[in-house]
């Protein structure tokens, strides 16, 4: 008898309906085994991912590290800064969790990806809790084990986004509300205070969606569930000092930047080249209304449609979106606490997903509802049904197919070069960039030769899959279904080393540390070369870059004078002080139409970027 077993049949002296829960005999050992399992593979997969390479990559990526290190180093905790130029758009709490980690483990890219790598562990182990405190504890290992290894989890946390953080406080605040609600609960007043705290965190990472979303989904459960104008509702919810609570945590940090950012009110729904109305408007009506009615300036981002938005959600809950079907058999009747988080999961998951369906859209929006389907589908595995059991075959015929894809593009590129790095076999649409997964649109067959080796750990990943949940049980398909996603990650990360060079410029930034002092200029925006930034620690001239996320705090009256133009290369590059410029090797031919062919030596070049100096270095043949 394996664990699983002996586990499972501790799970049979449980209570049906998960109310005696708390009398369960935590002296056993079977009772930590889901957070052991939890832990480990959650541990294994996202400590496992943030050494380096992969690098730091440009965009949004090493942008939130710099920030966080200008925060560190300036001692300015309240305004976020970039090439000295106010950062306005988002709230502080992210960059306050990177800088703490850089204070005590010095500025490495390891040690940004910290924050974010330890807030998904406590989400699958907080998610994890949740589903044996309402479904028992094999529930709650599958709902640990789902949440751990989705696609989606681990997919958009390879990048410094707050979302993950803000997802764990999403979910600590549902699972607060529905405690502080249980007629059960010996202390509901500390699990209300814990809901209004989480409140309070959440404003500190994404501002007003962080009340939005929890108070939504509590007052759409409170009207099913007829509680909404229940006195004793509201008095074990303690609205009044747990709302203070909230903004004691919140409000300081908004007033010392409304404070520091003035203007402090402007009374305009308009924003336009040139203009600056403060921190208040910018960071309220700007990021917060106009992003919602898709009317924020600048417009900078893309949208995805809708029905696509909804359906890439089978391939972020990947490979235990394969039981969904199942969740519709199940009771959503608040009559115990499994109906009751099963009701509050429903209306979580809907108000989120409606939201988004009638505003500006990313792919990586919706994650804070992904605890919510995997306390869903958490509780459907453990029913075994018949839908679970026909889950667990399209989970194997779908992992089969994975297999032979896998295997056959080895085949194809068995014998195709690869020539320089990887960048050499791409595509380019820029067009496409401005989604989250625009680069997957890069990718070639040809590119594949440059990915044999993940590419044969994916194929053993997903044999492994199929094999192992081909007519099995519930309890064998997770087994086999965790270890598959563990070694699929782990491919995920040995490609994304492939595509370091394409992806960062910290193959640039080595080879600029090594060479003579001079002042750097960026070719256009901050964003495309930002991993520079991080790497070398320096600040740059930006040509022709005041535009998307640095022009608003480009106009602030304090704002630095680093942002220059055609003339201004001109004049400085003809000077006798270096100057390095990078740019797309793409833009080679603009600069020497602009500075002269003879003018411009080449430092260094990878994954299409180019590092060129206004004089020739000595040991490098001439241009």
């Amino acid at each position: 008898m394996g664990p699983d077993d002996s586990f499972l049949m501790d799970e049979e002296m449980e209570h049906s309906n998960a109310v005696n829960e708390p009398a369960l005999p935590l002296r056993s050992r079977s009772a930590w085994f889901p957070y052991l399992v939890v832990f480990v593979v959650s541990a294994a997969i996202y400590l496992g991912c943030i050494i380096s390479p992969p690098s730091l990559m440009d965009d949004v990526d090493a942008v939130q590290a710099q920030i966080s290190r200008n925060m560190l180093s300036s001692g300015d905790w309240v305004t976020a800064r970039l090439d000295g130029v106010a950062y306005l758009e988002k709230a502080p709490l992210v960059y306050w969790l990177m800088a703490g980690s850089y204070r005590i483990l010095g500025v490495h890219d390891w040690a940004a990806r910290l924050p974010i790598a330890l807030s998904v562990i406590g989400l699958c182990l907080l998610t994890s809790a949740f589903g044996v405190w309402a479904f028992g504890r094999s529930a709650g290992l599958y709902t640990g084990l789902c949440i751990a290894t989705c696609v989606g989890l681990f997919l958009f946390t390879r990048i410094l986004i707050p979302d993950v953080i803000l997802t764990l406080a999403i979910t600590l605040a549902m699972w607060s509300f529905l405690r502080a609600m249980d007629a059960e609960e010996p202390r509901p007043r500390l699990w209300a205070f814990l809901f209004w705290a989480s409140i309070g965190a959440g404003l500190l990472l994404k501002s007003l969606i962080a009340i939005v979303f929890p108070f939504a989904a509590v007052l759409i459960y409170l009207f099913l569930t007829r509680q909404l104008l229940s006195i004793q509702t509201w008095r074990r919810l303690h609205p009044f000092s747990g709302l203070f609570l909230a903004i004691l945590i919140a409000a300081p940090w908004h007033v010392l930047a409304v404070l520091r950012n003035p203007p402090f009110v402007s009374w305009t729904l308009h924003s336009g080249p040139g203009q600056y109305h403060g921190f208040l408007w910018f960071y309220f009506v700007n990021e917060q209304l106009l992003r919602f009615l898709n009317l924020r300036y600048p417009r900078d981002y893309n949208t995805v449609p809708r029905l696509q938005f909804w359906l890439l959600h089978f391939i972020w809950l990947f490979p235990w979106s394969a039981y969904l079907p199942a969740v519709v058999k199940l009771s959503f009747k608040p009559v115990d606490r499994a109906g009751r988080t099963r009701l509050l999961a429903l209306c979580w998951t809907g108000f989120l997903l409606g939201f988004f369906t009638f505003s500006t859209t990313q792919e990586y929006y919706s994650m804070p509802c992904y605890p919510a389907l995997a306390l869903l589908i958490g509780s459907a595995m453990k029913t075994d049904s018949q839908w679970i059991r026909r889950g667990t075959g399209v989970l194997t015929t779908l992992t089969a197919c994975a297999a032979f894809v896998a295997i056959a593009l080895l085949v194809y590129v068995r014998n195709l070069p690869t020539p320089g790095d990887i960048s050499s076999a791409l595509t380019q649409h820029p067009s496409a960039y401005t989604f989250s997964l625009g680069h997957m649109e890069d990718l070639t067959l040809d590119s594949f030769a440059y990915l044999r080796l993940p590419l044969f750990i994916a194929a053993c990943a997903f044999l492994l899959g199929a094999l192992g949940t081909f007519r099995s049980t519930i309890a064998r398909a997770s087994i086999f279904g965790t270890l598959m996603m563990v070694m699929f990650f782990h491919a995920a990360r040995s490609a994304m080393v492939v595509f370091d060079p394409y992806l960062s410029s910290r193959p640039l930034a080595t080879a600029l540390l090594e060479s003579p002092e001079g002042e750097l200029i960026v070719d256009q925006h901050y964003y495309t070369f930002s991993s520079i930034f991080f790497y070398t620690n320096r600040t740059a001239l930006l040509l022709n870059g005041r535009f998307e996320n640095l022009e608003y705090g480009s106009n602030a009256p304090n704002a630095p004078p680093v942002f220059i133009g055609n003339p201004d290369l001109q004049k400085l590059w003809a000077g006798p002080a270096r100057y390095y410029l990078v740019a797309d090797s793409s833009a080679r031919p603009r600069m020497e139409n602009l500075l002269g062919k003879d003018f411009l030596h080449v430092v260094a070049s990878s994954g299409g970027k180019i590092l060129l100096t206004n004089h020739r270095l000595r040991g490098h043949p001439a241009n």
